[in-house]
C-alpha cells in the first residue's frame, strides 16, 4: 500500500454540509454502484481515484465518462491492488471482499471504508430527508422490496425502490419529491455500513450463503443484523427463523422501537400472519390484543407460494410501520408483478408444468421453492459457493419424483441425494456446451409424469455455464419452448 493521509476529524459525522471538496477518495470497483458513488463524489468536489481490476469494454466506457468529469481511473489487476497516494477515504463496491489486498491494506492503515449505501446516507438532504424502509435477508429481498414499493405507491406515497435492487441510493437520496425510500441491502453492503438509521427494517431470513466473502456464519449473521441498528419504529423479524428474532434482541435501536414478527400461521399480538386465507395485522392497530385487521387475501400474492406469502407479510409490516392503510397493502399486492426467473410458470407440456426459479441460487432459496410443489422433477447444480445440500435434500426428498443435475458442483448434490433420497432417480448431464439446457429439459421431461412440476431451482450460482441466473433461466425457457414444439410420438 502506498502513502495515505489520515482521515479528517469531520468525516466521522459527515453530512451534506461537510467540506467534501477537501477530501481525497478512492472508489474500489467500477460497477453500477461504484460508478454512481464516483460520480456523486466528483460532483461534491472530491479528488477521486477509481480502481478496478477489470478492463472490459463496459468498464472502459464508464471510466471514460468519469475521466471527463475529472476523476482519475486506474484499470487492471496490478493497478487495482494498491492504494493511490493521499487517499483519506475508501468507498467500495459490494463485490470487493474485505480480504482483497486494497481493502485489507486500507483497514490495516486505519482508513475508513464505506459502502455506497453509507455514502448515500451521508448525502441525504439536511432538512426532511425521505425515511428509509430497509429489507435484507438471504433470500426474498428484491421481491419484498418491490412489494413494499407497490404498497407505498398504492397509498399515494412518492417512493422508489433502490439499493441492491439495482438503482444506487446515491442517485435517489437527493430527490426532494420522495416521501420514502424502499431500500434493499445485501450483506456485502451492510458490512461497510454503520450510520444508517432506518425508520423500520426487516431481516427476512438468515441461511448459509456467501461464507467465502464473510469468512464465517457468525460474521454473515452479524452483518445481516446491522440492518436493525438505530431503527426508529419497527424491527420486523421472521417468526419461523429464530436467528432473525435474536438479531432484533441484539440490536441497538431507538427508544420505543418495536419488534414485529411475521408468520405463516395465526399471528400473536405484535405480529402479522395468516388467518384462514387472509393476511392479518395484529401489530399496527390500537386493539391488537383482541382483534386483527384484514390486509389482503393470500390469493392476492402472485406468484403464490408459501415463501412469497412470507415476503408479502414482511413488506406489509414495513408499509404499516410507515402508516400505509390496509387497503393499500391489498392494492399494492394486486399491482405487483415479480421480476423474471422467480418461480415463474413457463409452460405446460404433456400435462407437466415447467417452472423457472433460476434466481434460487442457494440451498435456502431452493428449499423454499421446492416446498411450493407436491411432485417435482428438480433441476439443480452449478457453483455451490461452499454450500451444504444435506438439509435441503432431506427436507425435499418426499416431493422428488426425479432429479436432473448439471454444472461444476453437481456431484455435491448427487452425494446428498444418495444419502437422503437414495430411491429418487437422478440424471447427471455432463455436457458443458451451449446447448446443455436442451439435454437437461429432455431428461427432466422423461422423468416427469402428468401432474408433475419440472422445477429449475438450482441451489447454486450459474457462472460456470451461463453469464448469470437470468441467462440460465432464459436458456431453460427456450429449451422448454423447443420441447413443446416437438411433434408428439
Amino acid at each position: 500500500m502506498t502513502g495515505h493521509q489520515a482521515a479528517p476529524a469531520w468525516l466521522a459525522a459527515a453530512d451534506l454540509s461537510a467540506p467534501w471538496s477537501s477530501l481525497e477518495v478512492c472508489v474500489a470497483g467500477l460497477g453500477v454502484s461504484g460508478f454512481a458513488a464516483a460520480d456523486a463524489l466528483v460532483r461534491l468536489g472530491c479528488a477521486v481515484t477509481v480502481v478496478d481490476a477489470r478492463s472490459d469494454e463496459r468498464t472502459r466506457q464508464r471510466a471514460a465518462v468519469l475521466e471527463l468529469l475529472g476523476a482519475h481511473v486506474r484499470l487492471g489487476p496490478d493497478r487495482a491492488s494498491t492504494m493511490p497516494a493521499g487517499v483519506q477515504l475508501v468507498v467500495t463496491s459490494p463485490g470487493w471482499a474485505p480480504t482483497t489486498p486494497l481493502l485489507a491494506g486500507a483497514q490495516a492503515a486505519g482508513l475508513p471504508i464505506w459502502s455506497e449505501v453509507e455514502l448515500a446516507w451521508r448525502l441525504r438532504p439536511l432538512r426532511d430527508p425521505a425515511p428509509w424502509l430497509v429489507v435484507t435477508g438471504t433470500n426474498g429481498k428484491t421481491t419484498t422490496v418491490q412489494m413494499l414499493a407497490a404498497m407505498l405507491a398504492a397509498a399515494g406515497r412518492r417512493c422508489v425502490a433502490a439499493g441492491n435492487v439495482g438503482t444506487p441510493l446515491v442517485e435517489v437520496v437527493g430527490d426532494p419529491r420522495l416521501d420514502v425510500i424502499a431500500v434493499e441491502m445485501s450483506s456485502f453492503q451492510l458490512h461497510w455500513t454503520s450510520s444508517v438509521r432506518p425508520l423500520a427494517a426487516a431481516v427476512l431470513n438468515v441461511a448459509a450463503d456467501h461464507l467465502d466473502w464473510h469468512g464465517s456464519m457468525a460474521a454473515y449473521r452479524a452483518d445481516k443484523g446491522r440492518a436493525y441498528q438505530g431503527a426508529e419504529i419497527a424491527c420486523v423479524y421472521n417468526a419461523a427463523d429464530p436467528v432473525t428474532e435474536q438479531l432484533v434482541r441484539d440490536a441497538d435501536v431507538a427508544q420505543g422501537c418495536r419488534a414485529v414478527g411475521f408468520t405463516l400461521g395465526v399471528p400473536a399480538v405484535s405480529m402479522l400472519g395468516v388467518v384462514d386465507d387472509l393476511l392479518v395485522d395484529r401489530a399496527f392497530i390500537a386493539d391488537r390484543d383482541r382483534f386483527g385487521a384484514e390486509l389482503a387475501s393470500v390469493h392476492d400474492v402472485v406468484p403464490f407460494a408459501p415463501h412469497n406469502v412470507a415476503n408479502a407479510l414482511a413488506a406489509a409490516a414495513l408499509s404499516r410501520a410507515f402508516g400505509v392503510p390496509a387497503t393499500a397493502v391489498r392494492g399494492g399486492l394486486r399491482a405487483f408483478r415479480p421480476d423474471a426467473h422467480r418461480i415463474a410458470r413457463v409452460a405446460e407440456v404433456a400435462e407437466v408444468t415447467y417452472v423457472d426459479d433460476s434466481k434460487a441460487t442457494n440451498p435456502h432459496a431452493a428449499s423454499a421453492s421446492l416446498s411450493a410443489y407436491e411432485s417435482v422433477v428438480w433441476i439443480a447444480g452449478g457453483l455451490a459457493k461452499g454450500a451444504d445440500f444435506d438439509d435441503l435434500v432431506s427436507r425435499a426428498a418426499a416431493r422428488l419424483r426425479g432429479v436432473v443435475l448439471l454444472g461444476r458442483d453437481r456431484a455435491l448434490i448427487a452425494d446428498a441425494l444418495s444419502r437422503h433420497a437414495p430411491d429418487v432417480p437422478v440424471v447427471e448431464v455432463v455436457n458443458n456446451e451451449t446447448g446443455v439446457m436442451d439435454e437437461v429439459v429432455r431428461a427432466a421431461a422423461a422423468l416427469a409424469g402428468p401432474g408433475d412440476t419440472v422445477l429449475l431451482a438450482p441451489a447454486c450460482a450459474s457462472m460456470d455455464l451461463f453469464a448469470d441466473y437470468a441467462a440460465r433461466g432464459d436458456a431453460f425457457a427456450s429449451a422448454v419452448g423447443r420441447l413443446a414444439r416437438r411433434p408428439a410420438r
